[in-house]
């Protein structure tokens, strides 16, 4: 594929109660945008037209039925719904919810079935999505199970990458699901999509302990030496350049990390909390190890400040440019 072609993005707007619609239309506001994407949101006219409004924003808008019928210099908005939304901004309900999970499933299926090349999703609430057809923690796991392949929440700045043994689980549960057969797995991912999606020939990645200090040779657990540091041994002799187990602690703060082309947590908060103060704002949650490529800002639905027009876009601009970049890079 041509690095200057346009590709089709299909976009879910996440809760209509969040900020998700607002940086949406924040992101395409700039017709520069237009020069490198066919946006397709799965949403409604009538709610989208509603938040431009709101906002005072003059992103360009038109409605089509189905997605070949799209412009190319404008964000075009398919009906997933007909009945009208009331907009609460800042409140979670669950009518927000089978809003956000019927964008999110038109979005799938438009990539399924190749009539998208890339979606990006903006933030759910994940209880108030939840019902008869999506109950998941997460986007991540939903497109799982949708879409072909092993998924890996993989986030992703430009001089860092995180991704996750356990993600959305209680901290109580962490130990109890690592084991040597999961951690092989999640390296296994880590090294296909840095090979396949960002063309790093000799991946190098490094593996945080599980416990404080690694364990301190027992003292603290004795699950890095029982799991960590045996899997690392057999990947090293496989000729996968794998590092480890390294304390969580001082890892990033005297920037390890930039030694590495990515960096396995073992569980979400001892990625995501060094992953989000370094790069928040302009970090993007990749969904990796699946046939199709989707992405989305690092942040949530952000009820604190929905309708107050303060949102960021940063995030939401990364996520469109990075799910082109990998497509792009598994079509040459």
């Amino acid at each position: 594929m041509d690095s200057n072609q346009k590709i089709k993005v299909g976009i879910s707007i996440g809760d209509p109660n969040g900020i998700g619609i607002e940086i949406i239309l924040k992101a395409f506001e700039d017709k520069r945008m237009f020069d490198f994407f066919i946006p397709i949101v799965f949403g409604n006219m009538n709610l989208i037209t509603f938040q431009k409004n709101h906002f005072n924003l003059n992103t360009h808008l038109n409605l089509i039925r189905d997605i070949k019928d799209s412009k190319i210099n404008q964000l075009n908005i398919i009906n997933v719904w007909e009945e009208k939304f009331n907009v609460t901004f800042g409140k979670s309900n669950k009518n927000a919810g089978e809003i956000s999970f019927k964008s999110l499933e038109e979005g799938t299926n438009a990539l399924k079935n190749d009539r998208i090349e890339t979606l990006v999703t903006a933030p759910i609430n994940k209880d108030n999505i939840q019902s008869e057809k999506f109950k998941f923690k997460g986007h991540t796991d939903y497109l799982s199970q949708q879409l072909m392949g092993e998924s890996l929440m993989f986030m992703i700045a430009d001089n860092l990458k995180v991704g996750l043994i356990t993600d959305h689980v209680p901290i109580k549960e962490i130990t109890s699901l690592i084991s040597q057969e999961l951690v092989e797995k999640k390296i296994s991912l880590i090294e296909k999509s840095l090979k396949l999606d960002f063309k790093i020939v000799k991946p190098k990645i490094a593996i945080l302990a599980i416990n404080p200090h690694a364990g301190d040779n027992g003292v603290i657990g004795d699950e890095d030496d029982k799991i960590l540091i045996p899997i690392i041994h057999k990947l090293k002799k496989n000729k996968i350049m794998v590092f480890g187990p390294y304390p969580a602690d001082s890892f990033f703060g005297a920037k390890t990390y930039l030694k590495f082309d990515a960096v396995l947590a073992t569980y979400h908060d001892q990625g995501l909390i060094p992953f989000k103060t370094l790069s928040f704002g302009n970090g993007v949650n990749y969904t990796a190890g699946l046939n199709k490529v989707r992405t989305s800002p690092d942040h949530g639905t952000g009820y604190e400040i929905a309708g107050k027009g303060i949102a960021k876009k940063q995030s939401f601009v990364e996520a469109l440019f990075l799910s082109r970049s990998i497509f792009i890079e598994r079509s040459r």
